[in-house]
């Protein structure tokens, strides 16, 4: 690993950068051009000493986990990325082997969608990035993969309503066995085993061999702060179908677009009663009981 070059490169991409190109609020008056290596850290989700080691040549060596969440947040071109990844001694991704990686486009409209929630997935699942009001709607989100969240973990299906939850559950695997169609590799094998060993659901669901890639979808969020949120959710797809981006509207006649609006007042931060939620509908949410609707 050059870790000279590696800590140059990585303190040129980040004075190139404003936070308004990656999203974030200007702040106080800055004494110097680019972004904070704080706000970089933040952008990556790895701690600000982690970060600022690397721009010193000193940090430890980076997994490729970690090199996509920096090609990420300082919104790299392929060609860039692809650097990045041989200064670290690390193989860049193939077209045949999709990773992380997003391209600096698709981050720079989900920027720019302010009043919309909106996600870029990955074709197995993952939340690759998302909008804060995306993180408003599903309280941070759903961990990082949405396929594994919903059939490994109970507290998942908990933000939508029952009568929904047969066909998200259905919709999950005819998606997952679209992708393992178009391509094989190690990442699909391991998620296709781990739901397999995990979820009788899951396995039954999988037998049927129901065969579907997301578009268009309707989406009931139960969100204990504002209640009950209608949405239209369309799906739109890169040339490689490797990625999707996810857009939730309100749909018309509900008052869904009132309740996105209070959802980006209050962000993710605990509602107290007088914000549009109330203790009680916050107890049940905890307790792991749907709110009534209203």
């Amino acid at each position: 690993m050059d870790r000279t070059e590696f800590a140059h490169f990585l303190r040129a991409c980040r004075a190139r950068l404003t936070p308004a190109d990656v999203g974030l609020a200007p702040g106080a008056r800055r004494r110097t051009p680019g972004l904070r290596r704080e706000e970089v850290a933040q952008l990556t989700g790895m701690s600000a000493d982690y970060y600022i080691r690397l721009e010193q040549g000193r940090g430890p060596h980076p997994s490729t986990q970690l090199l996509a969440a920096l090609a990420r947040a300082l919104r790299l071109s392929s060609d860039e990325r692809d650097h990045l990844y041989h200064l670290a001694d690390q193989p860049p991704p193939t077209p045949s082997h999709p990773t992380g990686h997003v391209k600096p486009a698709l981050l720079k409209l989900l920027d720019r969608l302010t009043d919309t929630p909106a996600q870029v997935l990955s074709d197995l699942g993952e939340i690759l990035a998302q909008n804060p009001l995306a993180a408003a709607l599903f309280r941070g989100g759903l961990g990082r993969n949405i396929i594994w969240d919903w059939f490994a973990d109970p507290t998942a299906r908990l933000l939508f309503p029952a009568e929904e939850r047969a066909h998200h559950a259905r919709a999950h695997v005819a998606h997952l066995r679209a992708t393992t169609g178009r391509r094989r590799s190690p990442e699909v094998t391991d998620l296709v085993n781990r739901l397999l060993a995990v979820s009788a659901e899951f396995r039954t669901l999988w037998e049927a061999h129901e065969v579907a890639v997301r578009r268009a979808d309707t989406k009931t969020v139960l969100h204990p702060a504002v209640g009950r949120i209608e949405l239209d959710c369309e799906e739109l797809l890169t040339p490689e179908h490797d990625q999707t981006l996810l857009l939730y509207s309100p749909r018309p006649g509900t008052d869904a677009a009132e309740k996105l609006d209070l959802l980006r007042v209050v962000g993710t931060q605990d509602m107290d009663p007088g914000l549009g939620g109330s203790q009680e509908t916050l107890s049940l949410f905890s307790a792991g009981v749907e709110p009534r609707p209203e």
